[in-house]
């Protein structure tokens, strides 16, 4: 059946339509976008989906509401809003438009069911409130999308029109940079696992290029790798430590105190290195200008780590280790 219409609600506006107005206008780009409470709209037709209103939930004849008294549940009875139902049958084919693998479609869908549009589903049937996100809950994506209704004494009628579309644009950036940055983390961690099985037994794991790394080093329970090496523009490299937990700054081991805050001509001549740049004064990175001295870099620091494991104090100086 071709689409030709996407039905939901006039009026006041929140980020469940607008997010399944994301979805599904990308996968019907010609449909148009029709906002009415009539009953004449949202009344299941042919080539018609209405979401958000309605009344009922009946994909068979394309509608997807969530405000009926026997309301959609998901599988934890969590109440679905339209957002989640659109999810749940549209999802895959919106994956689908992207450049992903049919291989990660199903868990690229579940990942990004779990944590983008559950919330929505949560803040919308009022199981969360936005305020648990503390002083930064306006910068919720809810709360933002919220602040581009059209204010109180805005009497243009085609203001409300006008702020649902901005909001749906908006909201698609975020979408869509979310979606790809989820496919882009299946492939950081094909790349990083082969990384990790190349490092062996070394404490030093050296990466292609930037990207997110933890997740495969974890997965292949490498709790001997200590930091972490990989390029960076104009030829030069960087050094990192490797969080020991999902959460905070902590690190499975830090940089040599002596290198802390240095840069330039004194890192080298504390370090021993040449081509030492610059080290982070709280000793979770450090740089260097080939890959030769970041490697040296790392061995010196895997040194110092090794040293202070077995009862050494840390020193000031390390060119005597070169």
């Amino acid at each position: 059946m071709t689409i030709s219409t996407l039905v939901t609600h006039s009026g006041g506006f929140h980020a469940d339509e607008v997010l399944s107005t994301v979805i599904l206008s990308r996968l019907y780009p010609e449909a148009e976008v029709v906002r009415s409470r009539s009953s004449a709209w949202i009344t299941p037709a042919d080539g018609r989906l209405i979401y958000d209103v309605g009344g009922a939930y009946d994909p068979e004849a394309g509608i997807f509401d969530h405000h009926q008294r026997e309301s959609p549940l998901r599988e934890d009875e969590t109440p679905y809003s339209s957002f989640g139902l659109v999810w749940k049958h549209f999802g895959m084919a919106f994956l689908r438009s992207f450049d992903i693998p049919e291989t990660e479609l199903e868990t690229i869908h579940a990942s990004f069911d779990r944590s983008f549009v559950l919330p929505v589903d949560q803040v919308d049937n009022g199981t969360v409130s936005v305020s648990e996100a503390g002083p930064l809950s306006s910068m919720t994506l809810p709360g933002l999308i919220e602040t581009l209704k059209p204010v109180f004494d805005d009497t243009d009628p085609e203001s409300e029109t006008r702020a649902f579309h901005a909001a749906v644009g908006i909201a698609r950036q975020f979408v869509e940079a979310r979606v790809n940055r989820s496919a882009a983390k299946r492939r950081a961690e094909v790349l990083a696992a082969e990384a990790v099985r190349a490092a062996g037994e070394s404490p030093i794991l050296e990466l292609p290029m930037g990207m997110p790394f933890r997740p495969a080093v974890i997965e292949a329970g490498a709790d001997h790798l200590l930091f972490v090496v990989t390029p960076r523009g104009d030829g030069e490299w960087t050094l990192g430590g490797i969080r020991k937990h999902e959460q905070g700054f902590e690190q499975r081991a830090d940089l040599p105190a002596a290198w802390a805050g240095l840069s330039g001509s004194e890192l080298e001549q504390v370090s021993g290195v040449t081509g030492a740049k610059f080290c982070h004064k709280a000793r979770f990175i450090a740089a260097a200008s080939n890959r030769d001295a970041i490697l040296k870099m790392a061995e010196l620091a895997v040194q110092e780590v090794r040293r202070l494991d077995a009862g050494g104090e840390s020193g000031e100086g390390q060119a005597a280790a070169t």
